[in-house]
């Protein structure tokens, strides 16, 4: 496992995408129980991206515009969905009620939808993987399981870590009605501009 591999997929997870947003916006709004369920669907998430990547499935989606645009558009409805679902919303919170079994499973699944609905994952972690391979065919499917992998642990480390920090300043949050309103509002319109970026994603 090269330094070079671990930095570059460091600064991907880390950087501001929809799963984050997803997880700081369910640790604000339900909690550190729920952020890690967050974080446990997009990281499972991953497996079919990286497994596509593998089997050569990515290489379709690239060459094929109706495939891509299929699970594309599906990817941006679903973002704008829980934009929708974000707004409408308004129900007290409460600091001391712990999500249900049933809410964190549904919590986890969206998660893992937010990243099986997105083309571009597949197609990045066929771009991104190979690059670290060492070159011999025999133990290419090998190496590419183990980096996706160790991509798919740093992802949770750090989504636990957004989470966890969200989760801590609910207590700030909770307490001001006007900063729920906006922060549903924030977390709505990332959701819906990331929808519409995605919308505008070529293969």
């Amino acid at each position: 496992m090269s330094p070079e591999f671990l930095a570059t997929a460091l600064i991907v997870v880390l950087a501001p995408g929809t799963g984050v947003i997803y997880t700081l916006a369910t640790g604000l709004t339900q909690g550190r129980a729920a952020a890690v369920a967050a974080a446990v669907g997009c990281t499972l998430g991953i497996v079919p991206a990286m497994l596509a990547a593998i089997l050569g499935l990515a290489a379709i989606l690239h060459a094929s515009a109706i495939a891509f645009q299929v699970v594309k558009f599906a990817g941006v409805a679903f973002l704008l969905y829980l934009a929708w679902a974000t707004l409408r919303d308004r129900g007290a919170l409460s600091l001391d009620a712990a999500p249900s079994t049933r809410t964190l499973r549904r919590i986890a699944t969206r998660g893992a939808l937010i990243n099986v609905l997105n083309p571009k994952l597949s197609i990045f972690f066929l771009a991104f993987l190979p690059q670290f391979l060492s070159g011999s065919p025999a133990t290419a499917t090998a190496e590419m399981l183990s980096l996706g992998g160790v991509f798919m642990a740093m992802t949770f480390v750090v989504f636990v870590g957004y989470g966890t920090f969200a989760a801590l300043a609910r207590d700030r949050v909770l307490s001001s009605p006007r900063a729920m309103t906006w922060m549903r509002r924030s977390f709505a319109a990332a959701f819906a501009g990331l929808g519409l970026k995605l919308a505008f994603e070529k293969a």
